[in-house]
């Protein structure tokens, strides 16, 4: 196992659960300090999914782990996060992964305005604010790591026939936003090139059957459409290592590790049982 992220201090957001919890495990076992983002300190449910909990297995590593309780979604508790993160490490942030995420699942002839709001505000708006405020700080260091989880859905499908998926039309404002976000990150990697900020985005090929997907969308999708944490968030660290001339790119998890001939590793940052 590498300490490649020795030294470095990041930020995941959703990082209670899930791939958020996955990308910060593999993050401190190869070095990073990390404050975890999230609305969730504690569960009371039993169900799992806290910050505590992350916390937890992150700090068996022997780095700084930190907390920031927060809602993204709002212009308040959003402006603290990096503030609280960066006093909590001791210096400014060199890696931002935006994980957090807000989707729903009404039909798009259905969707309420306040139900757009909150997607886009997750999904858009927040990583953008996320990013604008760590830039000052990479662009004094010269570097910078920023990575946004993108999605498949991001993708237009031309019709007719329309193939919606078995979700139907539910997903469509969740893959508007990802497309957004999609934009963002070229746009941003393009008026940062030069400066040692890398902004890229990566996504499943398809699904990621995380705590959270599983509540969204059940058994919708069959088995052979998901692939595991361990080889989105494999994609997500390499990303948070790049050079400064890889930048503004939008991948897919499955075609970086293939591309790049990675090894999908444990979260531990062990060699996967059974290998890749």
């Amino acid at each position: 196992m590498t300490q490649r992220f020795t030294g470095r201090r990041a930020i995941v957001t959703g990082a209670s659960r899930g791939i958020g919890a996955g990308i910060a495990q593999r993050l401190c076992a190869e070095g990073a300090d990390v404050v975890l983002v999230a609305r969730t300190l504690e569960t009371s449910d039993g169900t799992g999914g806290s910050l505590h909990e992350t916390q937890q297995l992150c700090e068996k590593y022997g780095t700084t782990v930190g907390i920031v309780v927060a809602d993204i979604t709002d212009d308040a508790d959003r402006s603290r996060v990096i503030p609280e993160a960066t006093a909590i490490l001791g210096g400014p942030i060199d890696i931002l992964v935006n994980n957090a995420a807000a989707a729903t699942t009404a039909p798009i002839t259905e969707i309420t305005p306040t139900q757009q709001r909150l997607a886009y505000e997750a999904n858009v708006i927040a990583p953008l604010a996320l990013a604008q405020t760590v830039i000052p700080a990479m662009r004094e260091s010269g570097q910078g790591w920023i990575v946004n989880l993108t999605s498949v859905g991001a993708t237009v499908v031309e019709g007719p026939p329309f193939y919606l998926g078995p979700q139907g039309s539910t997903m469509e404002i969740y893959g508007a936003t990802k497309a957004a976000l999609n934009r963002t990150t070229a746009g941003l990697a393009g008026d940062l090139y030069g400066t040692g900020i890398r902004v890229n985005a990566v996504g499943p090929r398809v699904a990621v059957m995380s705590d959270g997907f599983a509540e969204l969308m059940g058994d919708a999708l069959p088995a052979e459409f998901f692939e595991s944490i361990e080889e989105i968030v494999e994609a997500v660290v390499a990303l948070c290592d790049c050079d400064s001339e890889t930048t503004g790119k939008i991948r897919y998890s499955l075609d970086l590790i293939e591309q790049w001939k990675l090894d999908v590793r444990e979260l531990d940052g062990s060699p996967r049982v059974g290998g890749q």
